[in-house]
């Protein structure tokens, strides 16, 4: 065959050879994460899940997590370009833009407030006024649970001399610190003093901020320059996780077991290590992204809240300013995080032993 009939074919054929082709393979992103905590802790599920159900690899991203002492310590590495996502509470990503920290929240942990004030239920603590001259357990000086505990108690007309605080850690040591009542409260996030309850068999009462109860202050923030960079990539892990988010809410035992594997928790997995790890993320239900599971904004901040957690901290001295919300949080990602077959990742999630 000659000629322009010849020359026909062979296009023709060369057609034929890049239909067949496979289809080009997206090379995996990676998002290097800084949790603001020693170890995994209950907030970090959805990433472990994440990893270990496969929709990191679903969405093409490779995920690494390194953990520090405190989030401000997190908001500073990933703010010096050390990784790329701070898992942290908001009040160090509002309190770190007035140091040049300039971090926005992409992605909420949690469904509501995560600290908490918490005594033990026969605690002749009634009221907020009753924590004047009291000694409040924290994780470690100057952890999220003092600035807002000072807030709250500010709220009670409670200034920051009526109240001292002691590091009492996490796990078995203040467990112990609050059953031997060598401090008279704990100022943790909600999913610390579940397991004093689970672990500890301790009977606690919470106290919640009236005004912030319903604000999520815990979750993913990067810089700007990194959210310009990497912003597909982001849109994806955000997506990942809110799979993770449906995953926890349907499976929290193939989740609490993936979960102590990572490190998190109790330690190794035995049976009741795991049937401890399971009612803790049963209860903390009300508490994580999926708490209510037909959300199609899961991971979503509110904006509103934002700019009320803001105002508050000003209002309470912990900033000389009222930082914009839409300087800490942006919910650009959402839509698209949420954008996938639901009821497939929930069947799944149900099917998995």
């Amino acid at each position: 065959m000659t000629g322009k009939a010849g020359i026909l074919a062979l296009v023709a054929a060369f057609a034929l050879t890049l239909g067949a082709a496979p289809a080009v393979v997206r090379a995996d992103d990676t998002i290097t994460a800084v949790g603001g905590n020693a170890l995994p802790g209950l907030y970090g599920v959805l990433e472990i899940v994440a990893e270990r159900a496969g929709f990191f690899k679903q969405e093409h991203i490779n995920f690494v997590e390194q953990y520090v002492a405190s989030p401000s310590a997190a908001a500073q590495l990933v703010a010096l370009g050390k990784g790329d996502v701070a898992s942290i509470s908001a009040e160090a990503v509002i309190q770190g833009y007035e140091k040049g920290l300039k971090l926005q929240y992409f992605f909420a942990h949690a469904s509501r407030f995560s600290n908490v004030l918490a005594v033990l239920d026969d605690s002749p603590i009634k009221t907020l006024a009753d924590f004047k001259g009291k000694n409040v357990g924290e994780i470690n000086p100057g952890s999220a649970g003092e600035v807002l505990a000072q807030v709250v108690l500010a709220g009670a007309g409670l200034r920051k001399g009526d109240f001292t605080f002691s590091p009492i850690g996490l796990g078995a040591q203040a467990i112990e610190a609050v059953a031997d009542k060598k401090v008279d409260a704990v100022a943790y996030p909600y999913a610390e003093v579940v397991p004093m309850e689970v672990v500890g068999r301790l009977k606690m009462r919470v106290f919640r901020d009236p005004t912030l109860g319903d604000i999520s202050n815990a979750g993913l923030a990067s810089t700007p320059a990194t959210i310009a960079a990497k912003g597909e990539a982001l849109k994806r892990f955000s997506r990942a996780l809110v799979k993770a988010s449906l995953f926890v809410h349907y499976n929290p035992a193939v989740s609490a077991r993936w979960f102590l594997e990572a490190g998190g928790g109790a330690g190794k997995v035995t049976p009741d290590n795991l049937a401890v790890q399971t009612r803790e993320l049963t209860l903390l239900e009300g508490e994580l992204p999926a708490a209510d599971a037909t959300n199609k904004r899961i991971g979503a901040f509110s904006m509103t809240g934002m700019q009320i957690l803001s105002r508050t901290l000003q209002a309470y001295g912990k900033t000389t300013g009222v930082v914009p919300a839409e300087a800490i949080a942006t919910n650009a990602y959402v839509t698209f995080a949420n954008d996938f077959d639901h009821k497939a990742v929930i069947a799944s999630a149900k099917s998995m032993k």
